[in-house]
């Protein structure tokens, strides 16, 4: 392999593999979107289920760590819902205390039970596993199929949440209540549970996608770890047009946006790295943005807002 074919695939390697923890956590946010609710707490769901996999994998080992994640988000974003599905509170200000509940909590959990030198606490982390053939296609191969088995189950959740929304009853009651919750409360499904239930199914996602952080990549924890992704992923919901493959490929586009800082530094450009860190943040903004000014063609028309009790 030639020079620059290898810093194409290492660029691609990098960008699969930072945008694993934000399609796992769009997708999620997919969902409960669909359902008429904004999870403003998704930053600290996310940082829940990283801690969750720190606990669970120096426990029991890395299987245990991933469940322990994902019930460590769906216990963070179950207090969201509570508020903002059950009691019918403002959901952007439930959303942001969930958020600082969760970085406060992890922080406060993790100097409790790790101590003031957790911070050089290393874990082991899941191996690649290549699929044979696939592997050895060039460029693409190594960076799509010589991945962690989380990243698989990632790329075949895309297709299969997008045959669930549109094409079962399940997914058509959901996207109702989103629409019109008042006509889809008088078709009988109960609106609560339906936005309850798709905030639990997010914050499994969004807890997975802290365990992925922690289990897959970079092996530790750190307070505030999580970083913005997920304001990020938020963000890719938008630009994905509130569909999963949307959200998939904006997952995609985030992750190359992270990535390029990799490529930067093979290329030799000397640029201070705050510089490189910046860009994806940037590119939320620049994401609403675009989003905002496309109009909310695909948004689910009751988005955000309250409805009146079933």
């Amino acid at each position: 392999m030639t020079g620059g074919a290898a810093t194409v695939t290492a660029f691609l390697e990098a960008t699969v593999r930072t945008a694993t923890p934000l399609l796992f956590a769009g997708l999620g946010e997919t969902v409960v979107e669909q359902a008429g609710v904004i999870n403003v707490g998704l930053e600290g769901v996310v940082i829940a289920g990283a801690f969750g996999g720190l606990v669970g994998a120096t426990t029991a080992g890395l299987g245990t760590g991933f469940v322990v994640a994902a019930v460590s988000g769906a216990a963070m974003a179950a207090v969201f819902g509570l508020f903002a599905a059950i009691l019918r509170a403002d959901q952007v200000i439930s959303g942001t205390a969930v958020t600082l509940l969760g970085l406060g909590l992890t922080g406060a959990l993790y100097r409790w039970g790790f101590g003031p030198s957790g911070a050089a606490l290393s874990i082991p982390t899941m191996h690649a596993m290549p699929i044979p053939v696939l592997s050895r296609v060039p460029l693409l191969g190594p960076a799509l199929f010589d991945q962690p088995p989380i990243a698989y189950l990632a790329y075949g959740l895309v297709p299969l949440l997008w045959w669930w929304t549109y094409r079962t009853y399940g997914g058509l009651a959901l996207r109702a209540v989103g629409e019109n919750p008042d006509a889809a409360r008088a078709a009988g499904i109960a609106v609560r549970r339906v936005q309850f239930g798709a905030v639990l199914v997010g914050g499994v996602l969004g807890g997975v996608s802290g365990g992925t952080l922690v289990l897959a990549q970079v092996g530790t924890f750190a307070e505030g770890m999580s970083a913005g992704r997920g304001f990020i992923a938020i963000a890719i919901v938008a630009l994905g047009r509130w569909n999963p493959v949307g959200a998939a490929a904006g997952a995609v586009i985030f992750g190359a946006a992270s990535a390029l800082q990799f490529l930067f530094q093979a290329m030799g450009w000397r640029a201070p790295y705050q510089l490189f860190l910046a860009v994806p943040y940037v590119l939320t903004l620049v994401a609403l943005a675009v989003a905002s000014a496309a109009g909310r063609g695909g948004a689910p028309a009751a988005l955000g807002r309250s409805a009146i009790g079933d």
